[in-house]
């Protein structure tokens, strides 16, 4: 099973608390907002970061974060 982390840009307001909770996962832009490192749309959660990607979704102040989850193959 794959992971992914949605960010809703509408709802996302660049406070960066997502990005202190993984920053193995995602930075930010020069407006704070927050960029997947990898440079997809979604990004992929590694399985030993799923927790901390967890937490994030549920302290996110403006709800714009979402986990994904995909069958594999």
């Amino acid at each position: 099973m794959t992971v992914r982390l949605h960010i809703d840009w509408t709802a996302c307001d660049g406070r960066g608390l997502c990005t202190e909770l993984l920053p193995e996962t995602l930075s930010r832009d020069p407006w704070g907002f927050p960029v997947p490192r990898d440079g997809a749309r979604e990004t992929v959660v590694r399985p030993e970061l799923s927790e901390h990607a967890k937490r994030a979704v549920r302290l996110c102040p403006t709800l714009a974060l979402r986990l994904r989850e995909n069958q594999a193959g």
